[in-house]
């Protein structure tokens, strides 16, 4: 998944002595109200993922459990952590067989085994070495920044739950296959982005070469979303979760805000956001709410979001000359 760093505008400080601001990336902010946090939160999560898979690859156990006797497995100097055949996983990685012992999403585990777990288990679960290295490249780059700028609190809230929603609406239209992986969480954290962006627009310079450069990045990784075998829908699952805890958790205080102490004690005191930021708000966590709720009880249902939208499919995988579309 391919990620992106924003411009960044230009010290105008100088401009603005009279407010006490001064340039940090591509907004202003006011001395006392934005803290640079110190980001360990997402390095423990690639460690996790890493740690994961080693422990995934040393269960899969290729040269002891393939059926070919270990013959075929790739990169047999590594012993038990070889891989499997590329035939069988092209990614560098374990059988299937391993990811669904593990915990990968199956619907059919879920509704009628009441495995509801899997719904969190397959976030951390990685097909291949190459599905490793993209997320966890992709994490670095995209959840570093966001750490240090809002706290390990918020973003994990935001990394987790998004995954978790990516989940939800994978298992609702993938029924007939299983699904690993951390994009759904990491494009929340995409998500975020855009909300935050849109959220705090007023604290923002360059805001137009800023959104557009947002949009294409996810554009582009939501368009490799259409490409068979792989799970588009928790990309959009975890997007949609991840922009709206953006304008719930993501909110930074207006101008003039940190400087309320120092004014005089007939001066009007701003509020610690805008009114718009409220309504984004509470508009935002409604439809949380709401849609977790839905999500879940149609899933436990058992019900099929194919069904209720017969157009959906082409989110996931559009066919083609090349190739053709399962589930």
């Amino acid at each position: 998944m391919a990620s992106g760093d924003l411009e960044r505008g230009k010290n105008i400080s100088n401009n603005n002595n009279n407010r006490g601001s001064y340039s940090s990336g591509s907004y202003y902010v006011e001395p006392g109200s934005d803290q640079q946090w110190t980001s360990w939160l997402i390095p423990m999560f690639v460690v996790a993922n890493v740690a994961v898979f080693i422990v995934a690859m040393y269960i899969n156990n290729c040269p002891k459990n393939n059926w070919e006797g270990g013959k075929g497995c790739v990169a047999r100097f590594l012993g038990r952590l070889s891989f499997e055949p590329l035939k069988e996983n092209p990614l560098f990685g374990p059988s299937s067989s391993t990811l669904q012992k593990l915990g990968a999403l199956e619907w059919d585990r879920v509704v009628h085994e009441h495995q509801g777990w899997r719904l969190i288990t397959c976030i951390w679960l990685h097909a291949g070495v190459i599905h490793l290295l993209a997320n966890m490249l992709s994490l670095v780059f995209i959840g570093i920044r966001l750490e240090q700028q809002f706290g390990f609190v918020r973003v994990g809230f935001v990394y987790l739950l998004s995954g978790f929603g990516g989940s939800i609406l994978s298992a609702l239209f993938i029924q007939r296959s299983i699904s690993v992986g951390a994009s759904g969480a990491l494009f929340g954290l995409l998500g975020a982005m855009l909300s935050e962006l849109l959220a705090n627009w007023s604290i923002y310079t360059n805001k137009a070469a800023a959104l557009l450069t947002l949009v294409v990045i996810i554009a582009i990784n939501l368009a490799v979303g259409i490409l068979p075998h792989v799970d588009n829908f928790a990309h959009i699952g975890g997007f949609m979760a991840g922009f709206l805890l953006g304008f719930v958790l993501l909110l930074r205080p207006q101008f003039g805000w940190a400087e309320r102490h120092q004014l005089p004690a007939q001066a009007r005191v701003k509020s610690r956001h805008n009114p718009y930021q409220y309504v984004l708000c509470i508009v935002a966590l409604v439809l949380l709410i709401v849609g977790f709720t839905v999500g879940l009880v149609m899933l436990f249902r058992g019900e099929n979001g194919n069904d209720h939208c017969s157009w959906c499919h082409y989110l996931s995988c559009v066919p083609t000359s090349k190739w053709k579309c399962g589930n």
